[in-house]
């Protein structure tokens, strides 16, 4: 969602600021604004704020690429509009009276509404819509000349998910951070430390950095960082080192990021696979569990949402049938307001790219509320729920920057394929030989991915001819279900075209009625005990006037007898097959949404981490 970045030290801020919100447009945003601490011709400290509504080229030519706001300490924003339409009133960062106080914002405050009504009946005068505002204006309310004393203050008052980055007029050179539920990092390097909601804003700049714990508040200088509990108590925090290259957050020559990280994908799942295997055996270390914990597992909870969601999908039915462990799967955003049932030695498995999804952040704490143990499959180290869980399995996807993810969900499917077979192996339902046999075939699917990379010509072609398509859906059985689904959200992500993904099965109880002439209906087919079953369905939709697109194994070759257009992937386990289906379909959104003239990396209304409920 929205983003923050801040900078104190020894170079210009603005500069700085700009380049960091660059790195972070991928989170989706409507406005932009940057506060500057600086002086006025007496030599009297003040904090300039510069704001635009649109995109962030229209921020940079009112400042000059930030030369007309001078200062070395400041923060940045782009603002996804929750609370008031996108304008320049409504961006972020927001003063407090007297102008005293600027801060940005990402999350939601729940209760602002009363807070509002309170500072109105003192004499604030609020001028935007905003939540945030609210916020700045109770933070003057409180401060006294000690602002740890003020943020403090702040976050007994308020409810709901926040990150905030901090201005003090009487404090120049110093900013203040605190966040809850909503992501934020400090980085630190020789030319001064830094705020970011999300790594990329800064690694230009350095590889140092400190993933804030909630409700810690952060004090910022050139030289120094700090760190305070709410009860106003320094504390020691570790950093960490971001291992990816600085470049992996850039477009490297290719003409999207999302082009980029589709043909990522291989060395992604390599990146993910490849330490977890250790003479030809599954081992993973970071699962924290012995044969006989797992021997004992009698049933797993896995909830996510969007693509990772699918991925949960997926995982039900390899486990099921690998370690014959029954698995339950819910949207995060369901899990906790249902009162589960989690019985005895219930594994519960939180999966999301970020680490910060809100929903997934709260149903992994409602499963430790209720006593489960939690595993996390996250991309990004020292995330919340790779804090939070009690284990913590990490895919090595690197930074992943277009708003659709296509090699994180490529890596969360590995790490469920090492996962199936790991439990498989404790569970005495998978013998070396099996294993061996696994092993070597999970191995080979970063060659055959390439494999389908080089269809894209011909997938490309494919997608120009259905650009202009106002419905498009995708059917298939058991895995191919799961991979449809993923598909069809790709798709309506950056196409905006109407897609919907069917168990085939479900056909006749109501879907068929919304097939016509000329619809395109793409029967997605890897499972050779499903495979007759899912042609008759296409049979079934062709006969009323539906164009199908079949997407299936080499070897298959009598869905040509049936379908308009065949697309072919390599053989493989038909356990393994989500990870080689998945990449024509993802080309296929790709091009469709470059034949419309669409910004394939920021659709619409969409954003890459959704941390607010």
């Amino acid at each position: 969602m929205c983003g923050i970045v801040g900078f104190t030290g020894r170079r210009q801020a603005a500069p700085i600021l700009l380049d960091g919100l660059e790195k972070l447009e991928y989170r989706g945003y409507d406005s932009a604004g940057i506060a500057v601490s600086s002086a006025d011709k007496d030599g009297q400290p003040v904090i300039e704020v510069v704001k635009a509504k649109g995109r962030l080229k229209v921020l940079r030519e009112m400042t000059d690429e930030g030369r007309f706001v001078p200062g070395v300490c400041g923060i940045g924003h782009t603002r996804w509009a929750t609370h008031g339409e996108p304008s320049v009133l409504n961006a972020h960062p927001h003063y407090a009276k007297d102008k005293r106080v600027a801060l940005v914002h990402n999350g939601i405050i729940e209760n602002y509404q009363s807070i509002r009504e309170r500072l109105l009946s003192e004499g604030y005068e609020i001028e935007s819509a905003t939540d945030t505002e609210v916020a700045a204006h109770l933070l003057d309310k409180y401060y006294k000349g000690d602002p740890i004393e003020a943020i403090s203050r702040l976050v007994f008052r308020v409810r709901g998910s926040y990150a905030l980055g901090i201005l003090f007029r009487d404090r120049p050179g110093e900013i203040y951070a605190v966040r809850k539920d909503s992501p934020l990092i400090v980085g630190r390097s020789e030319e001064g430390s830094f705020i970011a909601s999300d790594a990329p804003a800064i690694l230009r700049y350095t590889r140092d950095v400190c993933f804030i714990p909630d409700l810690e508040i952060v004090r910022l200088t050139a030289d120094e960082i700090h760190f305070y509990n709410v009860d106003q108590e320094e504390v020691e925090e570790t950093f960490s080192r971001i291992e990816w290259d600085s470049k992996a957050a850039e477009k490297g020559g290719f003409a999207h990021f999302m082009l980029k990280e589709i043909y990522e994908q291989p060395k992604a799942v390599r990146d993910t696979v490849n330490p977890r295997i250790q003479d030809g055996r599954v081992v993973i270390g970071e699962l924290g569990m012995s044969d006989e914990e797992i021997a004992r597992i009698s049933r797993i909870q896995m909830t996510a949402c969007g693509s990772a969601y699918h991925v949960c999908m997926t995982a039900k039915y390899m486990i099921e049938q690998t370690a014959r462990i029954p698995v339950d799967v819910d949207l995060a955003s369901e899990f906790r307001y249902r009162d589960p049932v989690l019985a005895d030695h219930t594994l519960v498995i939180v999966i999301s790219q970020s680490g910060e999804t809100a929903d997934s952040l709260a149903a992994l704490r409602e499963a430790k509320k209720r006593g489960c143990r939690v595993l996390g499959i996250v991309n990004v180290v020292g995330s919340s729920i790779a804090r939070e869980a009690d284990s913590v399995f990490y895919t090595w996807a690197g930074p992943e920057i277009a708003v659709a993810t296509t090699k994180a969900y490529s890596t969360q499917l590995a790490a469920v394929y090492l996962l199936a077979i790991a439990f498989g192996k404790a569970r005495g339902l998978i013998d070396r030989t099996k294993e061996e046999e696994m092993v070597e075939e999970l191995l080979r699917l970063p060659d055959k991915i390439e494999r389908v990379l080089e269809e894209k010509e011909k997938i490309q072609r494919l997608a120009n001819q259905f650009s202009n398509s106002r419905d498009i859906f995708f059917i298939g059985r058991g895995l191919d279900y799961a991979s449809s689904l993923e598909g069809s959200l790709k798709l309506k992500e950056i196409s905006y075209i109407h897609s919907e993904a069917y168990a085939a099965g479900e056909l006749k109880h109501g879907t068929i009625s919304l097939i016509e002439d000329g619809i395109l209906v793409v029967g997605v087919s890897t499972q050779s005990e499903l495979f007759e079953k899912l042609v008759s369905n296409m049979v079934e939709v062709k006969s009323r006037g539906a164009r199908v697109l079949g997407v299936t194994s080499y070897g298959n070759y009598g869905i040509e007898n049936v379908d308009d257009y065949t697309i072919y992937v390599p053989k493989t386990w038909e356990c393994f097959s989500a990870s080689l289906v998945v990449i024509p379909l993802q080309l296929f959104a790709y091009y469709v949404a470059l034949a419309k003239g669409l910004d394939v990396d920021k659709p619409r209304n969409l954003a890459k981490s959704v941390t607010v409920e």
